[in-house]
């Protein structure tokens, strides 16, 4: 399979452009227009034209100046850009969490990784990029034009179908049952979900991944982070859920004026981790007693 050369290609690693590639300008005012490369074409924009062939051939990190003077950095787009800036039919995971969930869920080239709920598309890149050529993506998404608007974008990323991923339309139990029942889907390592009601999911995701593997649910609303952890401890199978999110503060840095800038990504959803038990573990009683009422008035404390 022929790579794209933006994310991975032999020029991208050497840093230089070539027809075909994106690139990114970025004007005085840190505004940022994304465009793809063709011999004798040109940008426009209010501060002139930018001419195509002032960049095919050129390494990666110049700046070139439009007819009117007005000079743009040109540099490739980062994942994190290009999720930012994607065609969207679902909400996107942000590169803030698709970086934890990534990290949570220790990803590693050849790792075979079940996604369900693959959105547009963002966490699909972030999970490729991680297991690599070697691995295996397999993603179910329940509606088919969420499913064109991700496989649009993953093939515009990596500029060509990726061989590492397979893209499933269909409800994830009943289908992912039906794909283990044939063997097309047998054993995962990972498994990231980001879906309405991951609970439901939660008996056959247990005979899916093997012993040890991972879980990842991303959720928004403490009410699905609350029926999720309980649906895994009825279920019996798990470590102990743990809960996190990922709240990213920038600077702003001029001089002496260093602070905090005015604004912030805050909270975006939050993350479940936990691992698969082997068959017939019975985990530990848990050492730390709930406080009174966090189950309901009837609840009696374990003595």
């Amino acid at each position: 399979m022929t790579r794209p050369a933006a994310p991975t290609g032999a020029d991208h690693r050497r840093g230089t452009f070539r027809e075909g590639d994106r690139v990114q300008l970025t004007d005085p005012k840190k505004r940022m227009h994304t465009i793809t490369l063709g011999a004798g074409k040109q940008f426009h924009s209010a501060k002139g034209a930018v001419s195509h062939d002032d960049i095919i051939g050129r390494p990666e990190g110049i700046v070139v100046t439009s007819v009117q003077g007005t000079p743009y950095l040109a540099l490739r787009p980062l994942l994190s850009d290009f999720v930012l800036s994607m065609p969207r039919g679902a909400t996107i995971v942000y590169p803030k969490d698709a970086a934890t969930i990534v990290g949570l869920a220790d990803l590693y080239p050849g790792a075979r990784v079940l996604e369900a709920g693959v959105g547009s598309g963002a966490l699909t890149c972030s999970l490729l990029r991680a297991v690599g050529d070697d691995g295996h993506v397999s993603s179910y998404e329940r509606r088919q034009d969420f499913a064109d608007v991700a496989r649009g974008n993953v093939e515009l990323f990596f500029g060509s179908p990726h061989p590492a991923w397979t893209l499933t339309v269909g409800d994830l139990t009943p289908t992912l049952r039906a794909r283990m029942a044939d063997g097309t889907d047998t054993e995962f390592d990972r498994v990231v979900l980001d879906m309405l009601a991951p609970w439901d999911c939660i008996p056959v995701v247990a005979e899916a991944l093997v012993p040890g593997g991972v879980l990842v649910a991303y959720v928004a609303t403490t009410t699905q982070m609350s029926r999720t952890v309980e649906a895994l401890r009825l279920d019996g199978r798990w470590t102990e859920p743990r809960a996190q999110e990922t709240l990213l503060r920038t600077w702003h840095l001029e001089g002496l004026a260093v602070r905090p800038d005015h604004t912030m990504n805050g909270h975006t959803g939050f993350l479940l981790s936990t691992r698969r038990l082997a068959e017939g573990t019975v985990l530990p009683p848990r050492r730390t007693r709930p406080a009174k009422g966090a189950y309901g008035e009837d609840y009696e404390l374990p003595t």
